[in-house]
């Protein structure tokens, strides 16, 4: 199975730098380019498999169970990156908050005491919109202005991440076949991470409109 992953990414984009939400090292100038399969690799689970341009594991998600209130986002040793918690006040737009790390038994019973990076609500979308979310920092969106925007089509995978300004950070798209141009499908596709955005974050977004939109 992951041989077969290895042998879905293979290239890096170029594109200008972009601002980041949380900065990482990441090579000024280059674009990270990642395979995204919505599969997990642990057996009779659900989930997603991440690898980059050179077939390495770098992200996955063993406990994603249709929709459900909580995800975890891990490296590819399984350590915890980001844990996403759907806020559960009745409302008719879906919301969360993302926390850094795991967030544990004992903080979820302290009402999640420990301070969200951000929190993402989904856009209840006009006949003429094509947003699909808004990200705010920290725990709420009221009396804040948003960070970024994501627009598109998730269910197309052709999706796009933006800063204020406007600015292209991240985007999702089809992946194709090197050779005939065969594709993937929506399975498979490409996340494409713009200089000093974080690719976890990026990564953590994808999960929100998986849940969002599937």
């Amino acid at each position: 199975m992951f041989v077969f992953l290895k042998s879905l990414s293979r290239s890096v984009h170029q594109e200008e730098p972009e601002p980041a939400l949380i900065k990482k090292n990441i090579d000024e100038g280059e674009c990270t380019s990642l395979t995204v399969w919505r599969k997990s690799l642990v057996i009779c689970c659900n989930g997603f498999t991440v690898i980059d341009s050179h077939g390495n594991l770098v992200y996955r998600v063993d406990n994603y169970v249709g929709s459900c209130h909580e995800l975890i986002l891990m490296d590819g040793s399984g350590k915890s990156i980001f844990t996403m918690r759907r806020r559960k006040k009745l409302t008719v737009a879906d919301s969360w908050r993302v926390f850094e790390g795991e967030v544990d038994e004992c903080s979820r019973r302290k009402k999640l005491s420990k301070r969200p990076v951000c929190y993402v609500k989904k856009h209840m979308m006009s006949i003429n919109s094509n947003v699909l979310a808004y990200v705010y920092y920290g725990g709420a969106s009221s009396n804040k202005r948003y960070a970024y925007t994501v627009e598109g089509s998730y269910a197309n995978r052709s999706c796009k991440v933006l800063d204020e300004s406007r600015r292209v950070v991240a985007e999702i798209k089809r992946k194709k076949a090197a050779i005939g141009g065969v594709s993937f499908g929506v399975e498979v596709f490409l996340l494409i991470v713009h200089p000093s955005f974080d690719a976890a974050f990026a990564m953590a977004l994808v999960l929100l409109l998986d849940q969002m939109f599937s």
